[in-house]
């Protein structure tokens, strides 16, 4: 196999190791029963990068990076374009290092992630409606400053630190056949592809290495096909953590020679799993750190043997997490809309509640509209926002209106 990026060692990622546990936790590796049952495998573990310091892996790779400064370099302070881990993982490095740490962000950036990184001791400037921007500004200080640049993923020292999880995941868990792993811009699975394919070929193992992107930020199957970096226009979604629109050259090698399949799920998809996991695992873990387990649950993953994936970050919103398990939630079935037209008379409102109380179902909003242009006169349509069990229990919800003579419809129009 040609390699056109030389790739890391598995002593170098052995050297990252003891460089990144100076400041890094070794997160817990949970088994999921609920997951292992859906893949139809023995076991399926989740690595909880969710809970590492910081709330991220991107932890590791800035503190490995920055420990390859020298000390000219440092005296000069490092420079970072991020609107969430990154910036944590570059600012938490760089105090732990005693070097300063400029961070820019994006206008609109979470207020969560802003405070954290302000806390953790960056320098931080607000720069820019969009991410392009606020890198050119981050650049250009660079070129001012002369502050070194951090990339996010684009940098051998970067995925070396990334590729720091496998090795902890196959300590604990030397069984692990295939690994589900998040891809942004590829510093992840970079290293971690590299370093389990090494440990593997060293135990005289195989070892499948599976990539999951969001849908509408998916650059790495239309570059895969290509042979070569391809930039696409992103759309948005909540998987803000891994919405990058071109893969990183170093990455993009590491990919295309040890990585096996790359796989694309739905903002649907992942709201379901983050939802599962708050429910089943009791974990909360970004969008972007759920993707691997709403590859599992999309039941796209032809997979055999213990499996595992990387829960690679737990910096959520609040309000996010708010609108996400609602969304979880109607994705599931769980949470059912139903639109009826009733006749404009009293009491109506009374049967269809009762109609729904029969079938075992909970009303949690009711919407009653009687002025829209498009209704008849004599007519008002009831929108119901009900808790459901599944797909099932809410098509009988529904039927049992119809049988009442009533025009429903699931969802958002008739």
């Amino acid at each position: 196999m040609s390699h056109t990026t030389t790739a890391p060692t598995l002593e170098e990622f052995g050297h990252a190791l003891e460089v990144v546990h100076r400041v890094t936790r070794r997160t817990p590796l949970e088994s999921s029963r609920f997951l292992a049952e859906i893949l139809d495998v023995p076991r399926v573990y989740l690595k909880c990068e969710n809970l590492q310091r910081t709330g991220a892996y991107k932890l590791r790779g800035a503190y490995h990076r920055l420990t390859q400064l020298t000390p000219e370099e440092r005296a000069r302070g490092v420079v970072a374009a991020s609107a969430g881990n990154h910036a944590q993982g570059v600012a938490f490095a760089a105090r732990e290092l005693g070097i300063t740490a400029t961070i820019f962000m994006p206008l609109g950036v979470a207020l969560p992630k802003l405070q954290a990184t302000r806390n953790y001791g960056a320098n931080v400037e607000l720069v820019g409606a969009s991410f392009d921007e606020t890198n050119q500004a981050a650049q250009a200080f660079v070129a001012e400053t002369g502050a070194i640049f951090i990339p996010p993923f684009d940098d051998a020292a970067v995925i070396q630190g990334q590729g720091t999880v496998a090795l902890e995941m196959l300590e604990v868990a030397p069984e692990i056949e295939n690994l589900v792993v998040p891809i942004g811009g590829g510093g992840l699975i970079a290293g971690v592809a590299v370093a389990a394919k090494l440990w593997a070929a060293e135990h005289g193992r195989e070892i499948r290495v599976i990539g999951v992107q969001a849908e509408n930020a998916a650059p790495y199957p239309v570059s895969l096909a290509a042979g070569e970096p391809v930039t696409i226009k992103t759309k948005s979604t909540i998987a803000d953590g891994i919405a990058v629109a071109r893969p990183g050259v170093l990455n993009f090698d590491l990919v295309r020679d040890y990585v096996d399949e790359v796989v694309t799920v739905s903002d649907d998809d992942i709201a379901r799993a983050i939802v599962m996991l708050l429910e089943r695992a009791k974990l909360v873990v970004e969008p972007a750190g759920a993707a691997g387990v709403a590859a599992m649950l999309t039941g796209q993953l032809k997979v055999t043997g213990p499996t595992a994936t990387i829960l690679s970050g737990g910096n959520i919103d609040p309000l996010l997490l708010q609108r996400v398990i609602g969304h979880g939630l109607a994705a599931a079935a769980r949470y059912t809309k139903l639109r009826i037209l009733l006749p404009d008379v009293p009491g109506q409102l009374v049967r269809t509640a009762t109609i729904v109380a029969e079938q075992n179902a909970n009303v949690i909003e009711v919407i009653h509209t009687r002025h829209a242009t498009e209704l008849p006169v004599s007519e008002v349509e009831l929108e119901l926002h009900v808790e459901t069990r599944g797909v099932e229990h809410g098509e009988a919800v529904a039927q049992a209106l119809r049988d009442a003579g009533y025009t429903v419809r699931v969802g958002e129009r008739y």
